[in-house]
């Protein structure tokens, strides 16, 4: 039988709400979301940033909600919502 940890302070506040994962999921973005999403990946923006294929710039212009992903921008971040793992293998894949 395998030992299950237990979550810590930091798990929580890096955790999305269902609705809220759901949500991000389907491409309906709102205002924090795309912030959110990355703390649950559990990268910086540089980290972050560099997974996806982007600036810096352009996902801080996300983060404070002065630009909305679109396009393949957004199908990636969906990606991210379904699958968090996958964005961090990406970042140690191009280390």
């Amino acid at each position: 039988m395998s030992k299950t940890q237990e979550l810590t302070a930091a798990d929580f506040a890096r955790s999305l709400n269902r609705s809220q994962r759901k949500r991000i999921m389907r491409g309906e973005l709102a205002p924090g979301d795309v912030a959110a999403l990355r703390r649950f990946v559990g990268l910086t923006q540089v980290e972050f940033a560099k997974a996806m294929g982007i600036s810096v710039h352009t996902l801080r212009n996300w983060e404070q909600d002065r630009r909305v992903p679109e396009g393949p921008a957004l199908a990636l971040l969906r990606i991210a919502a379904r699958h968090p793992r996958i964005i961090r293998e990406e970042l140690a894949s191009a280390a």
